[in-house]
């Protein structure tokens, strides 16, 4: 074990590495633009001890939620110890990248995992086409996906530590495995709310970790009782915000207060993706932040009402918004600096991404057809259907089919298996859920793509006839 703590180690260098490497191209050429602005200034203003603030051209100061709290809270740490520069932004963001190699090895390794399959997996993620360039973006997703992977890890890291126990058989020795893993739970727990506080969906995944964070021979109250920990853990660490937003923003929100804008955005849209929104007229003059948001909803709601069918049939193109193309880190290099990243080079970074992505999903789907689990030629079927959209413009029917497979395999199976491939399957239904209600886009998807790299890892070969 000792050999592969220094692999995932060694890995987790070169992911480091490469991510540096994009530091230093990219430092002085790209500036924060689009939503990479706002997060810039509010982490500037933070590091500065404005608060989560906003100055207004007139001079008004004013309290804001509109964007999730976490990400600018994270480069506002790196400002304050080194100066407010993009530089130190990315250089944030590539510690978290290789953080994640790290524990992307840990989570992926288990007893009867080949050595090569958790360094595949976590060579994959060093070097992800998708990530590694997504470097230089002042953006929330990579920042996402790397604590999710190291949320997962530690979650599993419990299940790892509760094995230990002697009395693992019998109820009570499921119980005290469990008290035993409760540092790890509550770890999970914790990064698992700081990664809601960036992403506030990402709560969605906290049952999840929690119900893997204890072995599979674990008793229902003991995997019920880790489930409710983690949970709690991760929402304790969000209710503090929760409460400021309550105080300061004349609304209760858990973390933003952008839900609305974004369910008119959905219930408007032709293409599925985000478009220009008409502003509704009795919105015009809200200007208190909570307020418009609140305004917003309301208007989505009375659009979905009339013409529910409408809004339904939009969901597809959503999902292909969000997991066709991703395409995160070419549209934000040329969106910061054309000259620097011409449509040339956009095209051919879009082009090796989504290559390298596809055929990690074909291998994703091919893993979860051949695991151990109930059904498996209904499971062989869908991964058909999976696979020809994989091989073809309807990619998000793969990735759509990703989560449906896995649930053909049954509890049983699951709870046996590795970790990373039910937990890949929920970031990718929860993912979907998410943007078929209200948008998508390609970096919206880009949070799932480094467990669908790593179930890639574990597809084994058919048994002998």
């Amino acid at each position: 074990m000792r050999d592969r703590r220094v692999d995932a180690l060694a890995i987790a260098i070169v992911g480091l590495l490469a991510r540096f490497a994009v530091v230093v191209w990219a430092r002085a050429r790209f500036p924060a633009v689009e939503d990479g602005h706002y997060y810039d200034v509010l982490a500037r203003r933070i590091a500065g001890g404005d608060g989560y603030t906003w100055l207004w051209p007139d001079g008004a100061v004013t309290y804001v939620a509109h964007y999730p709290v976490g990400y600018p809270a994270l480069v506002a740490a790196g400002y304050a110890a080194f100066g407010a520069a993009p530089s130190v932004a990315m250089a944030t963001n590539a510690v978290l990248g290789a953080a994640s190699v790290y524990a992307m090895h840990r989570l992926v390794d288990g007893a009867g995992i080949a050595r090569w399959r958790p360094a595949g997996a976590a060579v994959a993620l060093a070097l992800h086409p998708a990530l590694v360039p997504y470097t230089a973006a002042l953006m929330t997703e990579g920042a996402t996906a790397a604590l999710l992977v190291i949320a997962a890890s530690v979650a599993t890291a419990a299940r790892k530590a509760a094995r230990g126990d002697l009395l693992l058989a019998t109820a009570l020795g499921s119980a005290r495995a469990t008290l035993a893993a409760w540092p790890w739970i509550a770890a999970a727990g914790g990064i698992v709310g700081l990664a809601t506080l960036v992403r506030p969906q990402c709560l969605a995944l906290a049952p999840v970790l929690g119900a893997l964070a204890v072995p599979p021979r674990a008793s229902r109250r003991a995997r019920l009782g880790a489930m409710a920990a983690l949970v709690a853990v991760a929402i304790a660490c969000v209710v503090p915000w929760t409460i400021r937003n309550c105080e300061r923003m004349n609304r209760c929100a858990l973390v933003s207060v952008n839900g609305g804008w974004n369910l008119l955005i959905g219930a408007t849209t032709r293409s599925g993706a985000w478009q220009p929104m008409p502003v509704p007229a009795e919105c015009a003059t809200v200007w208190d932040e909570a307020g418009k948001d609140a305004c917003f909803e309301r208007a989505a709601w009375r659009e979905i009402e009339r013409a529910p069918v409408a809004w339904v049939l939009r969901a597809p193109a959503k999902l292909a918004a969000t997991f066709d193309y991703f395409g995160a880190a070419p549209w934000y290099l040329h969106a910061s600096n054309a000259d620097a990243f011409d449509e040339r080079a956009k095209t051919r970074l879009g082009a090796l991404e989504t290559c390298v992505c596809r055929l990690f999903l074909l291998g994703a789907l091919v893993a979860c057809a051949t695991l151990e689990g109930a059904r498996p030629w209904l499971r062989r079927a869908v991964t058909c259907i999976g696979a020809l959209g994989a091989l073809t413009v309807h990619g998000w029917v793969g990735y759509v089919a990703l989560p449906v497979i896995v649930s053909l395999m049954g509890w049983r199976a699951l709870a046996r298996g590795p970790a990373v491939v039910p937990i890949a399957a929920a970031a990718v239904a929860a993912t979907a859920a998410t943007h078929a209600v209200f948008f998508g886009a390609g970096r919206y998807g880009l949070v799932v793509a480094p467990f669908v790299a790593a179930v890639a890892f574990l597809a084994r070969a058919p048994a002998a006839a």
